[in-house]
C-alpha cells in the first residue's frame, strides 16, 4: 500500500496494481498456518493409536443437539476408562476450533458440562477456549493482517479507533468486550495483534470474561436431553446479567473519559 499527496495536501492510499487479485497471504505463511493444522493432526493421531480397537464413526464435530447427544452417548462409556484419552483429544479439537475460526465450539462447552460435570467442566471450557484464542491470537500477529484487513476491513477501523481511545483502561474495555457481543469473539481474537492490544491484557481479558458464559453453557451440558435448540441456553437472565457485567466493567474508563 503506498500513500500519495493529492493537491490539498490530504493523504490518499493507492492500492498496489493488482493487488485486489492476489492472494492474501504469501508462500511462506501458508506454510505456519499449514504447519499448525499438521500438529493438530499428529496430536489427534497420537491419541486415536492410543485408544482400543472399536468402531469410531460416531466422531465428527457436532453440528446439532442431536450430533451432540450421539457423541456424548458414545464418549460416556470411555472417559472412565480412558479419562487421559479424551481430555487431550477435546483440548486438541477446542483449541484448533478456536484457532481456525471454526464455529460449533458452543457445542464442545456443553459437552464438558454432559461428560465432566460443572466445576471440572468450565475449567476445561475456560483453559481450551483462553488456549485456543491464544493460538488465534499469535497466528493471526504472524501472518493474520492481510487476511483481516481483506475480510473485514470497517469492523477492523472500528475496532483499532475504540482501542485507541481507551488505551489507559484497556483491560476493562476488553472485558466488556468479552462479556457483551459488541464484537464476536473470533473477530476479537483475529484482530486484537493488528491494532497492538497487548497479549496479557488479551489473555487477562479472556480467562476472567470468558467464565460467565462458559459456565451457563456448561451447566447446561448437564441437561443436554432437555435442551430443544442452543437458543434455550440463553434466558433472559443470564443476558441480563452478563450484560450488567460488562457495564460495570467498562464504567472506569466511561467515568475516567468524562473527567478528562
Amino acid at each position: 500500500m503506498e500513500r500519495t499527496e493529492n493537491e490539498n495536501n490530504v493523504d490518499v492510499s493507492v492500492a498496489p496494481a493488482g493487488s485486489n487479485n492476489k492472494f492474501p497471504l504469501s508462500f511462506w505463511e501458508v506454510t505456519v498456518a499449514s504447519s499448525v493444522v499438521l500438529g493438530f493432526v499428529f496430536g489427534l493421531l497420537g491419541v486415536y493409536l492410543t485408544m482400543p480397537s472399536s468402531d469410531y464413526s460416531f466422531l465428527k464435530l457436532p453440528r446439532s443437539l442431536e450430533d451432540l447427544q450421539i457423541l456424548r452417548d458414545h464418549l460416556e462409556s470411555y472417559t472412565s476408562d480412558y479419562t487421559a484419552q479424551v481430555l487431550v483429544g477435546y483440548c486438541v479439537v477446542y483449541i484448533f476450533m478456536q484457532t481456525f475460526m471454526i464455529p460449533g465450539t458452543v457445542f464442545m462447552s456443553l459437552l464438558a458440562g454432559s461428560l465432566f460435570g460443572v466445576f471440572r467442566g468450565v475449567a476445561l471450557v475456560v483453559f481450551t477456549a483462553t488456549a485456543g484464542a491464544s493460538s488465534c491470537y499469535f497466528l493471526s500477529k504472524m501472518i493474520g493482517r492481510p487476511l483481516v484487513f481483506s475480510l473485514w476491513p470497517d469492523k477492523l477501523n472500528f475496532f483499532q479507533a475504540q482501542v485507541a481511545k481507551r488505551r489507559e483502561r484497556l483491560l476493562n474495555y476488553m472485558l466488556f468486550l468479552r462479556l457483551t457481543p459488541t464484537l464476536p469473539n473470533t473477530f476479537i481474537n483475529v484482530a486484537s495483534p493488528i491494532v497492538d492490544v497487548p497479549y496479557h491484557i488479551f489473555f487477562l481479558a479472556t480467562v476472567i470474561g470468558l467464565i460467565p458464559a462458559a459456565y451457563v453453557t456448561v451447566r447446561a451440558g448437564i441437561a443436554l436431553g432437555e435442551l430443544q435448540s442452543v437458543g434455550d441456553l440463553y434466558d433472559f437472565n443470564s443476558i441480563a446479567t452478563m450484560f450488567f457485567i460488562g457495564v460495570v466493567s467498562i464504567t472506569p474508563t466511561l467515568v475516567s473519559k468524562s473527567k478528562s
